[in-house]
């Protein structure tokens, strides 16, 4: 079951990121995955840092022009806080359980901090601007994307075969929806 899991992982990943136009952040993506899935089937797991270093490397022995690319930038900098500031803002909640929604709250903000830690003196840099909005943005992005792609993975496959119901695409729809029109209203702000 893992090698299954292990292939049908990479290889929709491998997917994404060639219909997508295999940009740099994306390979980094992939490269991520491909490293982390890698190690898992070996029952060889490696810590998050050493996986960031090797992804990295390989990246730039592969393609050496792509750390010019403000997405390859902004992408390692956004892992590099996950990796270092995440897990321990994430303890910092004294919450009791998993299943507690004030946890995903702090484990959201936690994320979008950590990013925004070690990504924003670069965007600053680049654009002239720090995004105000960004615990906002992430904090209804965040979960609205999750549920929206859950719904599009799932409408793809029943689609492909031939069996998906109509409310489906419409919910799709409508998901799409409140995400655009979310975001321009943080964005409006």
């Amino acid at each position: 079951m893992r090698k299954v899991r292990y292939g049908l992982l990479l290889g929709v990943s491998l997917f994404f990121t060639l219909m997508t136009g295999a940009s740099p952040s994306i390979v980094r993506a992939f490269l991520f995955i491909l490293m982390r899935e890698t190690a898992r089937l070996l029952c060889r797991p490696q810590s998050l840092g050493k996986t960031l270093c090797s992804a990295l490397l390989l990246q730039l022995a592969i393609m050496p022009e792509a750390i010019s690319s403000a997405g390859f930038q902004l992408s390692y900098l956004a892992l590099t806080g996950i990796t270092i500031i995440y897990p321990r803002m994430e303890k910092w909640y004294p919450g009791y359980g998993k299943s507690d929604p004030l946890r995903y709250l702090w484990q959201t903000s936690a994320l979008s901090i950590s990013c925004q830690v070690f990504t924003a003196p670069l965007v600053y840099l680049l654009f002239g601007t720090f995004p105000m909005h960004f615990l906002l943005t992430n904090l209804i992005a965040i979960p609205l994307t999750t549920v929206f792609m859950s719904a599009g993975i799932a409408a793809l496959a029943l689609s492909a075969a031939g069996i998906c119901p109509a409310f489906l695409y419409q919910a799709c729809d409508a998901l799409g929806s409140a995400l655009v029109f979310s975001l321009e209203v943080v964005s409006s702000l």
